[in-house]
């Protein structure tokens, strides 16, 4: 079955508020697996972030592979301002079958299933979208799709590290379950490599580099559309964020976080004080913390290997390039059909499924054979 197809059936069938889903005509299920995010205090949110309980109480959907005894487990992280699963089951299901892996579609923070419903639903977006451009006028970019995003970006860009430094510690807490064998099902000591797209190849590369308490010293990572330094990133998008959010997260951290950190006692300054902190600023720029930057890389060089799009304006190619060209694996696709940074392997109706077919193997043949 080819992707396209493979992705309208999953998309028929995924229910996130069931415990376990058969798939027709295949031995892999999924099971949606309860967590509680527990790593972090009150006093660390924005604004009332603390009260959005769906970020803090939620589920994450585990393909199971068909094959009994498997002991590999792959981690599958998403991309910035995703609402729901709907772009990634077909990926997760061909990595399962194809490398015989448990398949973890982990929700970055206040992302998918850990965010309100009324962030994606079109009606209330519409109306707050409505309600902003009276105070703040028109503004590039703006869209229902991303304007609690934008919304949230604007008021406070630190929430961009924030996100990021919670999901780090959701993972480790997975990662310590599955060593251990508190997981329900996966079993102990199952080795567990990544499988990122997006922002969510930029946390996984800091997951690498930082190793927190050297859960990922054997994990391999495979990137798509992804591995850049924030610098390179464009992330204006009507599914992304708008020009005001982007241009005000730009600024932040390209010229004022490093000057809050020297700031006392301040929460940033608590965040980015371990490995973790360092990583991630590391991989603001390529001119800071170059060497220890390259060092990790360096140590990563055949556990790394990335795919870019030449066509991608939201992570340019040549950014991903300049980042990992030195030490790790990278290449450059361009498909022939029509394609974007938000929607790589769009589904059609005509003659052009077969070409995105063709494309999506493209990726995920190599990803399989890396990731197996």
């Amino acid at each position: 079955m080819g992707y396209s197809t493979r992705h309208t059936e999953l998309s028929s069938v995924f229910n996130p508020d069931l415990r376990e889903i058969s798939l027709p005509g295949s031995g892999i299920r999924i099971i949606n697996t309860g967590f509680v995010s527990d790593s972090v205090s009150g006093d660390f949110f924005s604004g009332s972030d603390y009260s959005i309980s769906e970020n803090t109480t939620f589920s994450y959907p585990v393909f199971v592979p068909a094959g009994k005894g498997s002991r590999k487990a792959i981690l599958l992280l998403h991309g910035l301002n995703e609402r729901s699963w709907d772009k990634y089951l077909a990926w997760a299901y061909c990595l399962a079958e194809m490398t015989d892996s448990y398949v973890i579609m982990f929700p970055i923070s206040f992302h998918i299933n850990r965010s309100p419903v009324s962030w994606k639903d079109p009606r209330s977006m519409l109306r707050f979208l409505k309600e902003k451009a009276v105070t703040r006028g028109e503004v590039r970019n703006s869209s229902f799709a991303n304007i609690a995003l934008s919304n949230r970006l604007s008021d406070d860009p630190r929430r961009f590290l924030k996100s990021g430094y919670q999901t780090v510690y959701d993972l480790v807490k997975l990662m310590k379950q599955i060593k251990d064998g508190r997981h329900p099902f996966i079993p102990a000591g199952s080795a567990v490599n990544l499988f990122a797209y997006s922002i969510g190849a930029f946390l996984a590369e800091i997951i690498m580099m930082a190793n927190p308490d050297e859960l990922f010293s054997g994990s391999k990572l495979f990137m798509f559309c992804g591995g850049s330094v924030f610098s390179n990133m464009h992330g204006e998008s009507r599914l992304i964020m708008d020009k005001l959010a982007y241009e005000k997260v730009y600024s932040y951290y390209m010229e004022k976080f490093e000057a809050e950190i020297e700031g006392q006692g301040s929460v940033i300054d608590h965040l980015v004080s371990g490995r973790i902190g360092m990583a991630f600023r590391s991989m603001i720029d390529l001119s800071r913390f170059k060497n220890a930057r390259e060092k990790a890389l360096n140590s990563l060089e055949d556990r790394i290997y990335s795919i870019g799009l030449r066509k991608d304006t939201v992570i340019p190619a040549e950014g991903i390039v300049m980042t990992l060209n030195k030490d790790c694996r990278v290449e450059v696709f361009d498909f022939r059909h029509d394609y974007t940074h938000e929607n790589p392997f769009p589904v059609v109706n005509n003659n052009g499924r077969s070409e995105v077919d063709r494309s999506f193997e493209k990726v995920f043949e190599p990803a399989c054979r890396f990731l197996s």
